[in-house]
Protein backbone atom coordinates (compact mmCIF):
# COMPACT_ATOMS: atom_id res chain seq x y z
CA UNK A 1 0.00 0.00 0.00
CA UNK A 2 1.59 3.50 -0.99
CA UNK A 3 3.03 5.93 1.76
CA UNK A 4 0.24 9.10 2.09
CA UNK A 5 2.69 11.33 3.03
CA UNK A 6 5.19 10.42 -0.04
CA UNK A 7 1.74 11.05 -2.52
CA UNK A 8 1.32 14.22 -0.84
CA UNK A 9 4.82 14.94 -1.03
CA UNK A 10 4.77 14.31 -5.16
CA UNK A 11 1.63 15.94 -5.29
CA UNK A 12 3.37 19.03 -3.54
CA UNK A 13 6.60 18.26 -6.00
CA UNK A 14 3.98 18.82 -8.73
CA UNK A 15 1.90 21.97 -8.00
CA UNK A 16 5.82 24.11 -7.22
CA UNK A 17 6.25 22.78 -10.62
CA UNK A 18 2.92 24.20 -11.97
CA UNK A 19 3.66 27.23 -9.56
CA UNK A 20 7.37 28.11 -11.76
CA UNK A 21 5.87 27.02 -15.10
CA UNK A 22 3.43 29.46 -15.08
CA UNK A 23 5.81 32.17 -13.49
CA UNK A 24 8.35 31.40 -16.10
CA UNK A 25 5.89 31.10 -19.15
CA UNK A 26 3.95 34.43 -17.30
CA UNK A 27 7.77 36.72 -17.63
CA UNK A 28 7.80 35.17 -21.60
CA UNK A 29 4.72 36.24 -22.49
CA UNK A 30 4.76 39.64 -21.01
CA UNK A 31 8.30 40.15 -22.53
CA UNK A 32 6.67 39.29 -25.85
CA UNK A 33 3.17 40.95 -25.54
CA UNK A 34 3.47 43.68 -23.23
CA UNK A 35 1.22 45.20 -21.37
CA UNK A 36 -1.94 44.76 -23.09
CA UNK A 37 -1.00 40.92 -23.65
CA UNK A 38 -4.08 39.51 -21.51
CA UNK A 39 -6.46 41.33 -23.09
CA UNK A 40 -5.52 41.07 -26.10
CA UNK A 41 -5.24 37.06 -25.84
CA UNK A 42 -8.76 37.00 -24.56
CA UNK A 43 -10.02 39.43 -27.45
CA UNK A 44 -8.37 37.44 -30.07
CA UNK A 45 -8.94 33.50 -28.88
CA UNK A 46 -12.22 33.80 -26.95
CA UNK A 47 -14.13 36.39 -28.69
CA UNK A 48 -16.42 34.96 -31.17
CA UNK A 49 -16.97 35.46 -35.07
CA UNK A 50 -15.38 34.75 -38.33
CA UNK A 51 -11.56 34.19 -38.14
CA UNK A 52 -9.68 34.17 -41.54
CA UNK A 53 -7.93 30.56 -40.83
CA UNK A 54 -9.52 27.80 -39.37
CA UNK A 55 -8.37 26.09 -37.04
CA UNK A 56 -6.93 23.19 -39.12
CA UNK A 57 -5.09 25.59 -41.23
CA UNK A 58 -1.24 24.78 -41.33
CA UNK A 59 -0.32 28.37 -40.39
CA UNK A 60 -2.11 28.13 -36.64
CA UNK A 61 -0.01 25.22 -36.25
CA UNK A 62 3.25 27.08 -37.59
CA UNK A 63 2.81 30.00 -35.78
CA UNK A 64 1.24 28.80 -32.52
CA UNK A 65 4.70 26.91 -31.91
CA UNK A 66 7.86 28.18 -30.19
CA UNK A 67 9.86 27.51 -33.26
CA UNK A 68 8.29 31.46 -34.11
CA UNK A 69 11.39 32.94 -31.80
CA UNK A 70 14.18 31.40 -33.98
CA UNK A 71 12.08 32.06 -36.86
CA UNK A 72 11.87 35.76 -36.02
CA UNK A 73 15.44 36.24 -35.67
CA UNK A 74 16.03 34.61 -39.20
CA UNK A 75 13.58 36.74 -40.58
CA UNK A 76 15.20 39.55 -39.36
CA UNK A 77 18.52 38.64 -40.51
CA UNK A 78 17.11 37.92 -43.67
CA UNK A 79 15.10 41.22 -44.30
CA UNK A 80 18.80 42.95 -43.24
CA UNK A 81 20.11 42.09 -46.60
CA UNK A 82 17.71 44.16 -49.07
CA UNK A 83 19.43 47.66 -49.13
CA UNK A 84 16.06 49.65 -49.13
CA UNK A 85 14.36 47.64 -46.78
CA UNK A 86 17.43 48.12 -44.30
CA UNK A 87 17.66 51.57 -44.79
CA UNK A 88 13.93 51.66 -43.46
CA UNK A 89 14.39 50.27 -40.58
CA UNK A 90 17.11 52.20 -39.34
CA UNK A 91 15.81 55.33 -40.38
CA UNK A 92 12.14 54.86 -38.96
CA UNK A 93 11.87 52.12 -36.59
CA UNK A 94 13.90 52.60 -33.03
CA UNK A 95 14.76 48.90 -32.89
CA UNK A 96 18.01 49.57 -30.71
CA UNK A 97 15.94 52.14 -28.44
CA UNK A 98 12.43 50.26 -27.87
CA UNK A 99 13.61 46.68 -29.36
CA UNK A 100 10.93 45.00 -27.38
CA UNK A 101 8.36 47.05 -28.37
CA UNK A 102 8.84 46.46 -31.61
CA UNK A 103 8.68 42.50 -31.21
CA UNK A 104 5.73 43.05 -29.27
CA UNK A 105 3.49 44.95 -32.21
CA UNK A 106 5.05 42.35 -34.25
CA UNK A 107 3.58 39.79 -31.80
CA UNK A 108 0.44 41.23 -31.69
CA UNK A 109 -0.09 41.70 -35.43
CA UNK A 110 0.88 37.38 -36.23
CA UNK A 111 -1.08 36.72 -33.86
CA UNK A 112 -4.61 38.42 -34.57
CA UNK A 113 -4.17 37.60 -38.62
CA UNK A 114 -3.67 34.15 -37.59
CA UNK A 115 -6.18 34.03 -34.52
CA UNK A 116 -8.11 36.81 -34.46
CA UNK A 117 -11.61 38.07 -35.68
CA UNK A 118 -12.16 38.26 -39.43
CA UNK A 119 -12.66 42.67 -38.46
CA UNK A 120 -9.57 42.73 -36.13
CA UNK A 121 -7.41 41.37 -38.57
CA UNK A 122 -8.52 44.09 -41.52
CA UNK A 123 -8.00 46.58 -38.52
CA UNK A 124 -4.32 45.62 -37.70
CA UNK A 125 -3.96 45.41 -41.56
CA UNK A 126 -4.72 48.92 -41.81
CA UNK A 127 -2.77 50.34 -39.08
CA UNK A 128 0.45 48.43 -40.63
CA UNK A 129 -0.12 50.17 -44.20
CA UNK A 130 -1.21 53.47 -42.61
CA UNK A 131 2.31 53.40 -41.07
CA UNK A 132 3.89 52.38 -44.25
CA UNK A 133 2.73 55.34 -46.22
CA UNK A 134 4.98 57.93 -43.97
CA UNK A 135 8.24 55.69 -44.39
CA UNK A 136 10.16 57.23 -47.02
CA UNK A 137 13.27 58.37 -47.31
CA UNK A 138 16.94 57.97 -49.01
CA UNK A 139 19.30 54.82 -48.04
CA UNK A 140 22.91 55.70 -47.97
CA UNK A 141 23.41 54.76 -51.51
CA UNK A 142 21.21 57.43 -52.62
CA UNK A 143 18.35 55.51 -53.80
CA UNK A 144 14.76 56.15 -52.76
CA UNK A 145 12.79 53.89 -50.87
CA UNK A 146 8.89 53.79 -49.40
CA UNK A 147 7.63 51.29 -47.13
CA UNK A 148 4.66 50.61 -49.31
CA UNK A 149 6.72 50.24 -51.97
CA UNK A 150 4.96 46.61 -53.66
CA UNK A 151 8.17 45.12 -54.59
CA UNK A 152 9.91 45.90 -50.93
CA UNK A 153 6.92 44.53 -49.26
CA UNK A 154 7.35 41.56 -51.52
CA UNK A 155 10.79 40.92 -50.15
CA UNK A 156 10.00 41.40 -46.03
CA UNK A 157 6.95 39.25 -46.55
CA UNK A 158 8.65 36.53 -48.41
CA UNK A 159 11.54 36.38 -46.02
CA UNK A 160 9.23 35.95 -42.96
CA UNK A 161 7.49 33.29 -44.33
CA UNK A 162 10.45 31.14 -45.72
CA UNK A 163 12.03 31.64 -41.92
CA UNK A 164 8.82 30.74 -39.71
CA UNK A 165 8.37 27.67 -42.42
CA UNK A 166 11.85 26.79 -42.19
CA UNK A 167 12.27 27.29 -38.41
CA UNK A 168 9.22 25.21 -37.76
CA UNK A 169 10.42 22.28 -40.24
CA UNK A 170 13.73 22.22 -37.67
CA UNK A 171 12.48 22.94 -34.56
CA UNK A 172 8.68 22.58 -34.54
CA UNK A 173 6.62 19.81 -32.78
CA UNK A 174 4.97 18.68 -35.82
CA UNK A 175 6.68 19.31 -38.68
CA UNK A 176 4.33 19.85 -41.91
CA UNK A 177 4.33 17.30 -44.90
CA UNK A 178 4.56 18.46 -48.15
CA UNK A 179 1.16 19.79 -48.91
CA UNK A 180 0.67 21.25 -45.60
CA UNK A 181 3.73 23.16 -45.99
CA UNK A 182 2.43 24.56 -49.79
CA UNK A 183 -0.83 24.82 -47.69
CA UNK A 184 1.41 27.53 -45.20
CA UNK A 185 2.74 29.34 -47.49
CA UNK A 186 -0.86 29.51 -49.14
CA UNK A 187 -2.31 30.98 -45.93
CA UNK A 188 0.61 33.50 -45.48
CA UNK A 189 -0.42 34.73 -49.10
CA UNK A 190 -3.50 35.89 -47.74
CA UNK A 191 -2.08 38.16 -45.42
CA UNK A 192 0.51 39.31 -47.55
CA UNK A 193 -1.92 40.24 -50.41
CA UNK A 194 -4.18 41.87 -47.43
CA UNK A 195 -1.02 43.98 -46.58
CA UNK A 196 -0.22 45.18 -50.63
CA UNK A 197 2.21 41.84 -51.97
CA UNK A 198 1.17 42.01 -55.59
CA UNK A 199 0.76 38.05 -56.47
CA UNK A 200 2.37 36.64 -53.59
CA UNK A 201 3.94 33.16 -53.65
CA UNK A 202 1.33 30.25 -52.62
CA UNK A 203 3.62 27.13 -52.82
CA UNK A 204 6.65 26.04 -51.16
CA UNK A 205 8.13 26.04 -54.67
CA UNK A 206 7.18 29.46 -55.60
CA UNK A 207 8.07 31.22 -52.43
CA UNK A 208 11.93 29.57 -52.90
CA UNK A 209 11.61 30.83 -56.99
CA UNK A 210 10.67 34.43 -55.42
CA UNK A 211 13.43 34.54 -53.33
CA UNK A 212 15.68 33.45 -55.95
CA UNK A 213 14.89 36.36 -58.12
CA UNK A 214 16.07 38.99 -55.54
CA UNK A 215 19.31 37.24 -55.02
CA UNK A 216 20.91 39.98 -56.99
CA UNK A 217 19.35 42.92 -55.53
CA UNK A 218 21.12 41.54 -51.98
CA UNK A 219 24.16 43.01 -50.06
CA UNK A 220 24.83 43.28 -46.20
CA UNK A 221 25.67 47.35 -45.89
CA UNK A 222 27.48 48.82 -43.03
CA UNK A 223 23.09 49.16 -41.10
CA UNK A 224 22.84 45.42 -41.81
CA UNK A 225 26.09 44.56 -40.22
CA UNK A 226 24.95 46.60 -37.10
CA UNK A 227 21.72 45.14 -36.96
CA UNK A 228 23.26 41.72 -36.79
CA UNK A 229 25.84 42.49 -33.90
CA UNK A 230 22.74 44.25 -32.44
CA UNK A 231 20.85 41.52 -32.53
CA UNK A 232 23.24 38.57 -32.25
CA UNK A 233 25.62 39.91 -29.84
CA UNK A 234 24.13 42.58 -27.92
CA UNK A 235 20.43 42.58 -27.36
CA UNK A 236 19.13 44.37 -24.64
CA UNK A 237 18.26 41.02 -22.44
CA UNK A 238 19.44 40.85 -18.55
CA UNK A 239 22.59 38.36 -17.89
CA UNK A 240 20.30 35.64 -16.62
CA UNK A 241 18.30 35.54 -20.05
CA UNK A 242 21.51 36.02 -22.29
CA UNK A 243 22.46 31.92 -22.85
CA UNK A 244 18.56 31.09 -23.58
CA UNK A 245 18.93 33.64 -25.92
CA UNK A 246 22.00 33.13 -27.66
CA UNK A 247 21.30 29.11 -28.16
CA UNK A 248 17.84 30.78 -30.39
CA UNK A 249 20.50 33.10 -32.32
CA UNK A 250 22.64 30.59 -32.86
CA UNK A 251 19.85 28.37 -34.58
CA UNK A 252 18.44 31.08 -36.17
CA UNK A 253 21.94 31.66 -38.29
CA UNK A 254 22.24 28.08 -38.44
CA UNK A 255 19.02 27.99 -40.60
CA UNK A 256 20.37 30.51 -43.25
CA UNK A 257 21.87 29.77 -46.29
CA UNK A 258 25.90 30.53 -47.06
CA UNK A 259 24.62 33.27 -49.67
CA UNK A 260 23.47 35.09 -46.48
CA UNK A 261 25.41 34.68 -43.75
CA UNK A 262 29.11 35.41 -46.16
CA UNK A 263 27.58 39.15 -46.53
CA UNK A 264 26.87 39.36 -42.64
CA UNK A 265 29.95 37.88 -41.67
CA UNK A 266 28.26 34.77 -40.18
CA UNK A 267 30.48 31.99 -39.93
CA UNK A 268 29.45 28.21 -41.18
CA UNK A 269 30.52 25.98 -38.66
CA UNK A 270 28.55 22.66 -39.69
CA UNK A 271 29.58 19.83 -36.95
CA UNK A 272 29.60 22.55 -34.39
CA UNK A 273 26.07 23.48 -35.74
CA UNK A 274 24.51 19.38 -35.93
CA UNK A 275 26.48 18.35 -32.68
CA UNK A 276 25.72 21.27 -30.44
CA UNK A 277 23.94 24.04 -31.89
CA UNK A 278 20.84 22.19 -33.07
CA UNK A 279 20.41 19.78 -30.30
CA UNK A 280 20.41 23.54 -28.23
CA UNK A 281 17.80 24.61 -29.94
CA UNK A 282 15.18 22.01 -29.99
CA UNK A 283 16.11 21.79 -26.15
CA UNK A 284 15.27 25.80 -26.11
CA UNK A 285 12.28 25.14 -27.37
CA UNK A 286 11.13 22.88 -25.87
CA UNK A 287 11.78 24.48 -22.44
CA UNK A 288 9.89 27.79 -24.05
CA UNK A 289 7.15 25.53 -25.25
CA UNK A 290 6.67 23.46 -21.97
CA UNK A 291 7.06 27.21 -19.88
CA UNK A 292 4.19 28.59 -22.01
CA UNK A 293 1.75 25.71 -22.26
CA UNK A 294 1.44 25.61 -18.56
CA UNK A 295 -1.66 25.03 -16.98
CA UNK A 296 -4.51 27.65 -16.72
CA UNK A 297 -4.35 27.76 -12.96
CA UNK A 298 -0.62 27.93 -12.87
CA UNK A 299 -0.41 30.58 -15.14
CA UNK A 300 -3.09 33.01 -13.19
CA UNK A 301 -1.08 32.21 -10.41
Amino acid sequence: MPCRGTDNESVGNLDAADRLRGRIGAAIFERVAGPQGRDRRRQIHQASGERWFAEDRPIRRVHGDSSMFIGGIRALLLQSLHPLAMAAVAEHSDYRGDPWGRLQRTSYFLAVTTFGQADDARDAIARVRAVHRHVTGTAPDGRPYAASDPHLLTWVHIAEADSFLRAHARFGVQPLDRAERDGYVADMARIGAELGVPDPPRTEAELADRIGQYRAELAATAQAREAARFLLLNPPLPVVARAPYGVLAAAAVSLLPGWARRPLHLPRLPVTETVLVRPAGHAMVRAIRWATSAPPAARAS
